[in-house]
């Protein structure tokens, strides 16, 4: 089914960029204009935008100090477009959703409970609660549809939820929540689509798999029987791998020496393990993994950072094939996963005991398949996609509900405090 010349915004919203894209109302959507606005809040902040109808494709400087004036800048830009006379409703990829399991309509209950854990994700929240009250003020009629990054790892048996804190915090909602989940969820949509001699792609999607997200934000997750088991971030995406400038885990007694010796502030600190960390830290010099592949043969500081970030990845493979009880695919993904070869080969490097085995030739082109045909487990690149998937979550709902788009109630899963806010998918 299509709903002709309407479409359907997507935003994705963080710490440093925001990412739009216009998707044709359809039962498989199909992407018209889109763009980022980059470097926010740092010198050199600019709109890059592409019109595949027209193949367009320009950028313009944006005079932003902040993610606000930014998203001021886009809600304008976007309003001054043609196009954007045919957008019905308006989807955002939202980081952490907390107890929430399903897409829902932005109402002032959610909008007021998304403000409340702005703590849990200063990065994230801030900018994409921006950009739902600028369209909200500017474009109140249009319905605004959150899908949340967390809802995927809900899934997650209670022991990979739990941290190991007094009980009266989890009761509180601290605890292991998971993200990256729209990627997840993408990944598994795509091997499910798998098709070939001899391959069952349902079948695959149901097996023992290992998604890595490997970019500039790094997880992975264990998945079985299309769900998820467990996952490398926790309470907040700083949390388990390290990535570009966080520190992923980090013992908690390393947090306290450095509060203390250094004096450091809440927000001091809250800036170091989100902005000065990772592989920024490490190296010294940044916090690009290609400019650290490109240095390592000259800098012993990017070295160790790039063995840093293939070492500890290699060990949550290890990890979650425990938790697995084996493993059947592995799949990179993000803008590391899918374009470092070394990266890949170093990750994978020793783990011929899970029955990895990678073809040097296929994992250098990055081909779709870069196992060997004797690897007992298929090592997978898939391109993520993110904003298509929020466009085809948003579509779905639409379509299958119309415009009104009436929220329904889930109820959570035993033994969890009940969240009262109305859930619609």
């Amino acid at each position: 089914m299509t709903t002709e010349n309407e479409s359907v915004l997507i935003l994705n919203g963080g710490s440093s960029s925001i990412k739009f894209a216009l998707y044709s109302l359809d039962e498989s959507p199909k992407r018209g204009l889109y763009g980022t606005i980059d470097r926010i809040g740092r010198p050199g902040t600019k709109l890059t935008f592409t019109d595949p109808v027209t193949n367009l494709q320009a950028n313009c400087p944006v005079d932003s100090i902040n993610s606000l004036s930014a998203v001021n800048f886009l809600v304008d830009w976007l309003e001054h477009k043609a196009v954007f006379t045919s957008v019905k409703a308006i989807g955002h990829r939202v980081v952490h959703g907390m107890e929430h399991t399903e897409p829902e309509r932005i109402t002032q209950g959610l909008l007021d409970e998304l403000k409340r854990i702005v703590a849990y994700d200063p990065d994230h929240l801030p900018t994409e609660l921006a950009l739902i009250e600028a369209f909200q003020t500017h474009q109140p009629t249009l319905i605004q549809i959150a899908c949340f990054d967390t809802a995927f790892h809900r899934t997650m048996p209670r022991v990979a939820q739990l941290l190991p804190i007094p009980r009266r915090f989890d009761a509180k909602g601290i605890r292991r929540y998971g993200f990256h989940g729209i990627s997840y969820a993408y990944l598994l949509e795509e091997l499910a689509r798998i098709d070939g001699p001899r391959i069952d792609g349902p079948k695959v999607a149901k097996g023992k798999v290992i998604l890595a997200h490997l970019g500039s934000g790094a997880s992975l997750a264990a998945v079985r029987d299309g769900k998820s088991m467990d996952t490398s971030m926790g309470f907040t995406p700083t949390s388990g791998l390290p990535m570009s400038t966080r520190p992923g885990d980090l013992d908690p007694g390393v947090a306290w020496y450095l509060l203390q010796s250094e004096q450091l502030t809440p927000n001091q600190f809250s800036n170091l393990i989100n902005h000065e960390s990772g592989l920024l830290g490490v190296s010294e010099t940044s916090s690009d993994m290609r400019d650290l592949l490109e240095r390592q043969s000259v800098d012993v500081r990017a070295a160790e950072a790039v063995d840093l970030f293939c070492y500890q990845t290699r060990k949550w493979i290890g990890a979650f094939s425990a938790v697995l009880g084996g493993l059947d695919t592995l799949v990179f993904s993000g803008g590391i996963g899918e374009n470092a070869p070394e990266v890949r080969a170093r990750v994978c490097q020793n783990l011929e005991f899970l029955g990895i085995e990678l073809d040097e030739q296929r994992n250098v082109a990055n081909a779709s398949v870069i196992s060997a045909d004797a690897s007992r487990v298929t090592v997978r690149v898939i391109p993520t996609d993110e904003e298509k998937m929020i466009a085809q979550t948003v579509c779905r709902a639409l379509l299958a509900r119309t415009s009104t788009f009436v929220p329904t109630m889930n109820r959570p899963p035993a033994g969890e405090t009940h969240n009262k806010t109305a859930r619609g998918r």
